[in-house]
C-alpha cells in the first residue's frame, strides 16, 4: 500500500511537469509555424512586387521604343516636307524667273480706238421723228479710255489645265465718237425750231459708256508672256444722246482677246481687242462695235 502510494505520489508530479512542460513548449511552436507563415506571405508578396516592375519595366521599354520610332518618324517626315518645299521653290524659281512676280489681282488703265459697226441717230442729233434743221450724225470713228480689275479664280481651271489662270475681270469705258455733231432743229437748236427759232445748231457730243463682267482665262503662267481670251462676257451700254423714244441703256455680250507681258516685277503692259455685240436694234440703234488699244497694269 505505501508503495502504491509512493509510486502514485512520483506520477503526480512527473505529470504535472510532464503537462507544463508541453504548455511551455507549444507557444514556441506555434510562434515558430507563425513566422514560417509570415515569411512565407512576405516571400510571395515581394515576388508579386517583382512581377510588377518586372512588367512595369517591360512596359516602360516599349513606351520608350515606340517613343523613338515616333520620334525618328517624325524627323524623316520633316526632312521629307523641308525637301519638297525646297524642290518646290526651285521649280518655281527656274520657272518664273528672279524678276516675274506672280500676283492674283491686277489693276490696270487702257485706252485706244474705237468703231461703231453702225450711225448713230438720237433725240438731238439726225432724228427721224423730228426732221426739222440740221440731221447730223457722228463719224462711227472715235476712242475710248477705261479701267478695269482682274480677280484670279482658278491657278489650274480647278485642276483641268494646268498653267491656266482663270479670272473674272470688271471693266468700265468711256468711248466718245465726236464732240461738235450738229444738233437737229427740234431740240439740238438754241432756241429751238419748233418755237420759231433760226436755224442754230448746238454742238452734241456723241458718247457711250460701257460696264462689263467677264470670265478671262490666261495661259502660260509664270511666263513673262501670257495670252490670254474672253469666251463671252455681260456689258451693259449707257448711250448718249438717248434713242429717239428717250431708250439710253442697251445689253450686249462682250468677247476679247489680248497679251499681257511683265516689264518688272509686278508691272505689265499689254494689248488687246474686244468686240461688243448688241441684239440687233434698240428703238432704232444698233450700238455693236469694237476696241482696239493697250494697258498698263499693276499686280496686287
Amino acid at each position: 500500500m505505501q508503495t502504491f502510494f509512493k509510486k502514485t505520489t512520483l506520477r503526480i508530479p512527473l505529470a504535472c511537469l510532464s503537462v507544463a512542460a508541453l504548455a511551455i513548449a507549444a507557444p514556441h511552436s506555434w510562434a515558430h509555424d507563425s513566422a514560417t507563415d509570415r515569411v512565407r506571405l512576405l516571400e510571395q508578396k515581394l515576388q508579386a512586387i517583382q512581377i510588377e516592375l518586372e512588367k512595369v519595366k517591360s512596359e516602360s521599354s516599349q513606351a520608350t521604343q515606340k517613343v523613338n520610332t515616333l520620334e525618328q518618324t517624325t524627323n524623316q517626315t520633316v526632312q521629307k516636307v523641308n525637301n519638297d518645299l525646297e524642290e518646290t521653290k526651285a521649280r518655281i524659281k527656274g520657272r518664273i524667273g528672279e524678276d516675274v512676280t506672280e500676283k492674283s489681282r491686277m489693276l490696270f488703265f487702257r485706252g485706244g480706238f474705237a468703231h461703231m459697226m453702225n450711225h448713230r441717230n438720237g433725240v438731238t442729233i439726225q432724228n427721224d421723228v423730228l426732221p426739222i434743221g440740221a440731221q447730223d450724225r457722228s463719224d462711227k470713228d472715235g476712242w475710248y479710255a477705261g479701267a478695269g480689275i482682274d480677280w484670279a479664280l482658278s491657278r489650274d481651271m480647278w485642276g483641268y489645265a494646268p498653267k491656266t489662270t482663270i479670272f473674272a475681270e470688271l471693266m468700265f469705258e468711256y468711248k466718245q465718237f465726236g464732240s461738235h455733231v450738229l444738233g437737229n432743229g427740234a431740240v439740238g437748236n438754241a432756241p429751238s425750231m419748233l418755237a420759231g427759232g433760226a436755224l442754230n445748231p448746238i454742238n452734241v457730243t456723241v458718247n457711250q459708256f460701257t460696264l462689263t463682267a467677264s470670265p478671262k482665262i490666261k495661259f502660260f503662267e509664270g511666263s513673262k508672256i501670257r495670252p490670254w481670251i474672253i469666251p463671252a462676257g455681260l456689258a451693259v451700254h449707257v448711250m448718249s444722246p438717248p434713242s429717239e423714244s428717250i431708250t439710253y441703256i442697251v445689253p450686249g455680250v462682250q468677247f476679247g482677246a489680248g497679251i499681257d507681258y511683265n516689264i518688272w516685277k509686278d508691272f505689265f503692259i499689254g494689248i488687246d481687242g474686244r468686240y461688243q455685240l448688241t441684239a440687233g436694234q434698240t428703238d432704232g440703234i444698233n450700238l455693236s462695235g469694237m476696241t482696239a488699244g493697250g494697258y498698263l497694269g499693276i499686280g496686287f
